[in-house]
């Protein structure tokens, strides 16, 4: 077997995994990030709209102890590298009508990593889009920062907590094609394991 053959049966045998009797695991960790990431953008918000704070002084729980961190393009951009990799390791695991959901989910993602892709481009570079003296992305001339932020991640989490009640719920045929044991009261071993 050659190194590039043994890498990728390497690669498909962990996929499997993932996406077969890890796929509970791995689909619990990358939501525990979602929540953590959420958190940090609810308290950003109650630091702006409840405690009144000057948006530059509200960096959310992690900005508090961290400043420079937050303010960093790298983060932001990191985060939104983490989620699109999440969705598109994790989505093989779903079946039938949560696929779709996860799908649409992993299609909203790669708009929102493209705006952060941008705006860690811009910071870089110190070229801003838009005539702009800070990193701007294409629909922050529309909504503020904090605003679109707020907006860009509720639109991946609906249709992927939509795509994660249909998975753990599944109806008779989803749950007879299921590679993995994440279905509610599911026990039995998984098709192909």
């Amino acid at each position: 077997m050659t190194t590039d053959t043994a890498q990728s049966a390497s690669t498909r045998s962990w996929s499997a995994v993932v996406n077969g009797r890890g796929h509970r695991t791995a689909m619990n960790i990358f939501m525990a990030i979602v929540i953590a990431h959420w958190a940090e953008h609810i308290a950003q918000a109650i630091q702006i709209w409840a405690l009144g704070w000057p948006r530059p002084r509200a960096l959310g729980l992690l900005g508090m102890a961290f400043p420079w961190l937050v303010s960093s393009e790298w983060l932001h951009y990191g985060f939104a590298l983490v989620m699109l990799g999440g969705l598109w390791l994790l989505r093989a695991g779903f079946h039938g009508r949560a696929t779709r959901w996860w799908v649409i989910a992993l299609g909203i993602q790669v708009w929102h990593h493209l705006e952060h892709f941008l705006l860690l481009v811009q910071a870089q570079t110190h070229h801003y889009l838009f005539g702009a003296s800070v990193p701007t992305s294409i629909i922050q001339q529309f909504l503020p920062r904090v605003e679109l932020h707020l907006f860009y991640n509720a639109l991946v989490t609906v249709p992927m907590a939509v795509a994660v009640v249909l998975h753990l719920r599944p109806n008779a045929g989803e749950r007879a094609v299921a590679r993995c044991t994440c279905a509610v009261g599911r026990r039995v071993q998984p098709v192909g394991a």
